[in-house]
C-alpha cells in the first residue's frame, strides 16, 4: 500500500476481563478509513496478574469473536493472557477480514526486578512474519525487542510492517526526561532503520499497584521517530502515513 492510516489505542487497562468491553467502545468509534488499530501488550488483561493469568487467560477460540466481527471493517492487534494446554502465554494477536491470522507469544519473559512474567507465562517460540495489507509484517512484544538474537530476525526477515506493543513502566527520571523512554527510542529507532521499513510502538498508560506506565507510543521509519504520543494520557490518535 502507498499509504494507510493507523489508530493508535494508547489505553491504561484494568485488572481485568472488562477490558474487552472498553476494546469494543473504541473499535465502535474509530474511523471508517482506519486499516489498523493497535492495542499495547496485555491490553485484554492488565500487566500484574501474577496467579491471575491463569483465571483471566482468554480461550482464543470463543471467546474473542467480537474482535473478529469488527476486523471485518481494520486490522486490529491487541494484548492478552491468552490460555494453553499449560501456562498462558502473554501474546500479541492479529485480526483481520474476521479471522485471528497471526498470534505471536512473547519469547524474552523478564523475571527480575519489577518484572515477574517467568514465573507465571509460558515461553513463545521464534519470530515469524506473515503477510498483511501492508506487506511482510512482524509482531514483538516489549521485553522481545531488547535481544541481540531479535535484532538478527529483524535484519532476516525485513518486514515492512514491524509492530511493537509493550507495557513499559516509568523510570530513571533525570532532568525533565524518562530514561526509559529515551532507551526506547534508540532502540526503536535502530529497529526502523534495520527493518527498512515502518515501526509502530504501542505502550500503556495508566497506574498499577505503584507502577506508573509512561505511554508515549509512536511511529518510526528510516531510523527517525515521526509521531510521538504524549507522555502517560490516554489517547486514541488516528494517523495517516504515506
Amino acid at each position: 500500500m502507498n499509504s494507510f492510516k493507523i489508530a493508535i489505542a494508547q489505553i491504561k487497562p484494568k485488572l481485568s476481563r472488562e477490558n474487552l468491553q472498553t476494546h469494543l467502545k473504541i473499535l465502535s468509534k474509530i474511523s471508517h478509513d482506519v486499516d489498523l488499530v493497535v492495542f499495547p501488550e496485555l491490553s485484554l488483561n492488565g500487566y500484574l496478574l501474577k496467579d491471575r493469568a491463569i483465571e483471566d487467560c482468554w480461550n482464543i477460540n470463543n471467546e474473542l469473536d467480537s474482535l473478529k466481527d469488527f476486523s471485518v471493517n481494520f486490522d486490529i492487534v491487541v494484548g492478552g493472557a491468552i490460555c494453553t494446554n499449560r501456562e498462558p502465554t502473554n501474546s500479541a494477536l492479529y485480526f483481520s477480514a474476521g479471522n485471528l491470522i497471526k498470534r505471536h507469544d512473547k519469547k524474552y519473559l523478564p523475571n527480575s526486578g519489577l518484572f515477574e512474567e517467568a514465573r507465571f507465562f509460558q515461553a513463545g517460540d521464534n519470530f515469524q512474519e506473515f503477510n498483511t495489507k501492508f506487506g511482510k509484517t512482524l509482531i514483538i512484544v516489549c521485553e522481545d525487542l531488547w535481544r541481540g538474537f531479535t535484532f538478527a530476525e529483524i535484519e532476516r526477515i525485513e518486514p515492512d510492517l514491524l509492530i511493537v506493543i509493550s507495557n513499559s513502566p516509568a523510570r530513571g527520571f533525570n532532568d525533565g526526561n524518562i530514561e526509559i523512554a529515551d532507551q526506547w527510542r534508540s532502540i526503536l529507532m535502530t529497529s526502523s532503520i534495520i527493518s527498512k521499513g515502518t515501526v509502530i510502538f504501542v505502550n500503556r498508560v495508566g497506574f498499577e499497584d505503584g507502577l506508573g506506565f509512561w505511554g508515549g507510543s509512536g511511529i518510526f521509519k528510516n531510523g527517525r521517530e515521526i509521531i510521538r504520543l504524549p507522555f502517560f494520557d490516554e489517547v486514541i490518535e488516528e494517523i495517516k502515513l504515506i
